[in-house]
């Protein structure tokens, strides 16, 4: 039998301290920016107000949220910086190969073992003394290495597929604010509008320039919201959902298979998504959760925290609409609304998404144009997307086998 040891035995928790001076956005690490389901980071949003010091993490110490442990966040860290005191910042002993213990509590097990251990219900917190006593697999170094190693390849491609997936989602937002914030879209010759002397006109209700000949109008005048929605008469066995925390920037880091729909349903399971629907978080727009959903898993359902948008007509113009949403005026504008709101927390409805106004050619050729080029960036975001399942799956299978010595590494 494989021996055992536990986490207190092979690493222990960091003491260090850092200026705040010295922490930027890109090496601040908090539960907020701490992604959810092992997905890692993102971006901080901002940083701790006060002076002085916080607690420092190192290349190569791993991160853990310790609020909600079942939210299975975890990063091995490829920076130094500070985090916020709900990190727990692991650094791994001497005689220990870092990635390898990473990889030893990147294991839904270790996130059970935390919630075990957990104190207090509606904000669980993991204990730290306890969390020391989770027991890991004690291989020789040069086994840890091999092991973490075959695990980092996988990884190593989902995040280059990451990468390639920032990178057209970047191009599309250029791509429209081109042609619909900077109104540089090819005029009659193939030059661009604005730039080579396009007539512009003033518009109030705007209170901005746009082209001469085109209109305002609000988005409800194209779009439909929320059309399909879950009841009696859907007749679904079971159904995949997704909730709003589980998509941040078209990027879906869970969907829950619900078999049980009587007894485990949540009652905010509702809304129906078909091909190109574009969902929307109605609940503090500032952080993103949103997408267009190019290939719908089967029987999907998202919250009724979600506005589901697809145009009345057709749905090639999502590609479209979906840039608009997401630009971040619109975003910014949204969240404006939101701070006004008099619910427990920032918000807006479907109506403040459907009367939005939108500057539109009369004629949809430059629309369908735009949007045919937005839909070819979309499916390649989506091929890189399914991949990445795929490679997760493969990971998540290898892991416990490659840990209880069912599968060797030569």
């Amino acid at each position: 039998m494989r021996k055992l040891v536990k986490l207190s035995k092979v690493a222990n928790y960091s003491d260090k301290r850092v200026k705040i001076e010295n922490v930027s956005l890109e090496n601040f690490i908090t539960t907020d920016n701490l992604l959810q389901n092992k997905e890692g980071i993102t971006l901080a949003s901002n940083l701790p107000p006060q002076s002085g010091t916080i607690p420092a993490f190192k290349i190569e110490n791993i991160l853990i949220g310790n609020i909600r442990p079942y939210l299975k966040k975890i990063w091995f860290a490829d920076r130094d910086g500070g985090c916020s005191a709900d990190v727990l910042t692991l650094s791994v002993n001497k005689e220990y190969y870092p990635k390898y213990i990473y990889y030893t509590l990147f294991r839904d097990d270790f996130f059970d073992h935390m919630m075990r251990g957990s104190k207090g219900t509606k904000m669980p917190r993991g204990d730290k003394n306890q969390i020391l006593d989770f027991l890991i697999p004690d291989f020789e170094l040069s086994t840890q290495q091999k092991i973490a190693n075959v695990l980092s390849a996988l990884d190593a491609k989902i995040e280059l597929n990451n990468r390639i997936n920032a990178e057209l989602e970047a191009m599309a937002k250029t791509l429209y604010d081109y042609w619909f914030v900077q109104f540089d879209f090819p005029d009659v010759e193939g030059k661009p509008y604005k730039t080579s002397g396009g007539a512009m006109v003033w518009n109030e209700e705007l209170k901005r320039e746009i082209p001469e000949g085109w209109e305002v109008g609000e988005l409800k005048s194209m779009c439909n919201a929320n059309q399909y929605q879950l009841n009696s008469s859907s007749n679904f066995s079971y159904v995949n959902y997704l909730d709003t925390s589980n998509i941040t920037k078209n990027q879906i880091d869970n969907v829950i298979l619900i078999d049980d729909l009587k007894n485990n349903l949540p009652s905010r399971a509702k809304r129906i998504v078909k091909k190109n629907d574009i969902i929307y978080s109605t609940v503090r727009p500032n952080q993103e959760h949103y997408g267009i959903i190019k290939e719908p898993v089967e029987n999907m359902i998202v919250s009724t925290g979600f506005a589901v948008i697809s145009h009345k007509k057709n749905t090639v113009l999502n590609d479209f609409i979906y840039c608009f949403l997401s630009n971040r005026i619109t975003v910014d504008f949204l969240q404006t609304i939101a701070d006004t709101s008099v619910s427990s927390y920032p918000s807006i409805n479907v109506d403040d998404i459907l009367n939005l106004k939108i500057a539109l050619p009369k004629e949809d050729t430059l629309l369908i144009a735009i949007s045919t080029q937005l839909s070819n960036f979309y499916q390649l975001i989506h091929k890189k997307q399914k991949e990445n399942q795929q490679l997760s799956s493969l990971r998540d299978w290898l892991l416990p086998m490659l840990m209880n010595g069912q599968v060797v590494v030569e």
